[in-house]
């Protein structure tokens, strides 16, 4: 993998229906009904919106056999109103039925996790070697008669792993880790390499955006090494919805896409199906604009691990860099607006070549070097053109503005020599990613430890674009192991304010600075047993004020408690009308009535000592 130049991934082709899936074929869009599979009216009627909107491969859910036979008369509708759109069956826990789905549709999804393994109990189970090639041998006999159904067929298989979902039989070895994921993923894998079934595409999801990336990075290079090239299906699951689903979306698959993995991407949100696809070709379309750019010189730092969680060793400087989260930085340069956010204080205001008479009293603020004034919470600005000039200053920080074209052997020693330097870096690369990657490299390639602001410039109108895109920018170099703040500067209709919100959203989409309470919900399918999307919005009307928590919102039994792994608290449907709490992966109450699930939810929060007033946050 080329860090600092784009190229995608050459993988083999895997032909699903009328379409080729691989890395010399177009990248693919994919969503996933929510319609009762049963309901064969309702889901025809949604699968004709979901290719409206411009979905390219469908999946349903099929958890049963009952679901998975109904599937012939959802494509035969569909294929009879002219559609040729491939269907794919989302399988858990039941072979039989992914057996019957792949006599019908193009493609089935199976999960490792769940497929043969029993339901996960997290108990804390040790197995034998005996023990563990006895529970291999009963895979291989599933997975042979499943792959010999797809191979009469001439069906494509997803093997799918999820973090939430690794078997207790995996997590025995390898722990709640990428390496898991990987292992689950491989012993499925080698089952069907020694059966000669190559349709076959791989997904590794997680709703941690950094633990996503490295398991997938981690895949790529275990895959490499024994010379093997399947396609990768990409995603981050239960994103949410809204501003937080899509940045959450855009940094995790963004980053991989900038890595040129990915040939099928689902964006997933609490919303409707047909509301991710925009989204996924916004995502895919800015990232494939980097396509033979200009070459980007740059060398690799021996010591550089893509699989390592470590971030970038710094000096702090104030409260930027070392041990302190990374800062935001508020633009303001271009506007006369200086309104702040109540809840998204950012930590400095750029203001430009002079402070404006309604500056917020208390803010801290950035002037170019010119028109700076050394007097308290007020710092200047410098180029590469004035640099000579930091010796001169008396600010406890000086920050400079750079591009890596600009970082020559002067400007690197002079990064090193003061101790009171913050850099921010700038970019005008059309692989920005990449121009940026390699100014880290640089550094770490001289041993300077100079705290870095990312700082990337758009002229948007439309919030979604500016999430999708600083998404993707800033995620990719932060889940690196890079940056010590980011700087989102936008000229357009979007207010400030809204810009400063998605600066902090990003940092918490990249896992190095909470400021908000994450919810961590499933996009619902077929399986959801409340209105996920009105469940969503009551869970934040009451929980939002949580800053320091993780809340997940699960419309099943599959996608919780296992899919919810990293949450600290769950409400998980049970069956319809009824609601499971859990805390952590530990099932607290079972079967509450829907129309008390809140209350009790607010009560475990509260016994358990993680609830505050809102009054009081």
């Amino acid at each position: 993998m080329d860090f600092f130049n784009y190229h995608r991934r050459p993988t083999i082709d895997v032909h699903i229906g009328n379409i080729t899936m691989g890395g010399s074929h177009p990248i693919v869009l994919q969503t996933m009904t929510n319609t009762n599979t049963l309901d064969t009216d309702a889901s025809v009627a949604q699968c004709e919106r979901i290719i409206a909107a411009g979905a390219q491969l469908i999946r349903l859910t099929a958890q049963g056999v009952r679901e998975a036979e109904n599937l012939r008369n959802i494509k035969q509708q569909l294929r009879d109103k002219g559609y040729s759109t491939p269907l794919s069956a989302d399988i858990h826990f039941n072979p039989r039925a992914a057996e019957a789905a792949a006599k019908i549709v193009e493609k089935v999804r199976i999960n490792p996790g769940n497929f043969v393994d029993k339901q996960k109990t997290f108990a804390q189970l040790e197995y034998t070697d005996e023990e563990y090639l006895q529970e291999l041998q009963k895979i291989r006999v599933k997975v042979v008669d499943f792959l010999n159904v797809c191979k009469e067929y001439g069906t494509a298989v997803r093997i799918g792993v999820n973090h939430g979902s690794l078997s207790d039989r995996i997590m025995s070895r390898y722990g709640d880790t990428p390496q898991g994921m990987v292992e689950s993923c491989m012993e499925y894998l080698r089952i069907a390499l020694d059966e000669g079934f190559t349709d076959i595409v791989i997904s590794m999801k997680a709703s941690n955006t950094l633990l996503m990336t490295k398991a997938v990075r981690l895949l790529v290079d275990r895959m490499d090494k024994e010379n093997i090239h399947f396609p990768l299906h990409l995603g981050v699951t239960e994103a949410g919805n809204g501003e937080d689903g899509r940045i959450k979306s855009a940094v995790g698959i963004g980053a991989l896409l900038s890595d040129g993995l990915g040939d099928t991407v689902r964006v997933s949100l609490s919303e409707d199906p047909e509301a991710e696809i925009p989204v996924a070709r916004k995502l895919v379309d800015y990232v494939l604009q980097r396509q033979g750019h200009p070459k980007i010189e740059g060398k690799i730092f021996e010591g550089f691990d893509p699989f390592s969680t470590d971030r970038r060793n710094t000096s702090a400087v104030r409260n930027i860099g070392g041990d302190f989260v990374p800062v935001v930085i508020s633009d303001r340069s271009q506007t006369e607006d200086m309104t702040i956010h109540p809840h998204f204080i950012p930590d400095f205001m750029y203001v430009g070549a002079s402070i404006p008479a309604n500056f917020p009293k208390g803010m801290k603020a950035i002037v170019d070097y010119k028109g700076w004034h050394n007097e308290i919470d007020r710092f200047p600005l410098f180029t590469v053109q004035n640099m000579n000039e930091i010796p001169n200053s008396e600010a406890n920080v000086n920050f400079l503005r750079i591009s890596y074209p600009q970082l020559s052997d002067e400007v690197m020693n002079m990064l090193k020599t003061y101790p009171n330097v913050v850099a921010i870096l700038t970019t005008n690369h059309v692989n920005g990613v990449g121009e940026q990657r390699a100014f880290f490299h640089a550094l770490l390639n001289a041993d300077c430890r100079v705290p870095v602001i990312l700082q990337r410039h758009y002229a948007e109108n439309d919030p979604e674009d500016i999430q999708v895109k600083a998404g993707a920018d800033f995620g990719t170099v932060l889940l690196d192991g890079f940056g010590n703040g980011v700087m989102l500067s936008n000229v357009g209709t979007i207010s400030p304010v809204d810009i400063d919100s998605y600066a902090f959203g990003i940092l918490q989409a990249a896992r190095v600075r909470t400021s908000k309470t994450e919810f961590i919900s499933c996009p619902s399918c077929g399986r959801t047993l409340f209105d996920l999307q009105t469940t969503v919005a009551l869970i934040k009307q009451h929980f939002s004020h949580l800053k320091h928590l993780k809340i997940g919102v699960m419309g099943c039994i599959v996608n919780g408690p296992g899919e919810m792994a990293d949450a600290d608290y769950g409400y998980v449907g049970a069956e319809h009308g009824k609601i499971s709490l859990y805390k952590k992966k530990q099932l607290v109450e079972k079967n509450i009535p829907q129309e008390h699930a809140v209350e009790r939810l607010i009560r475990l929060i509260k016994d358990n000592g993680d609830w505050v007033d809102p009054d009081d946050n």
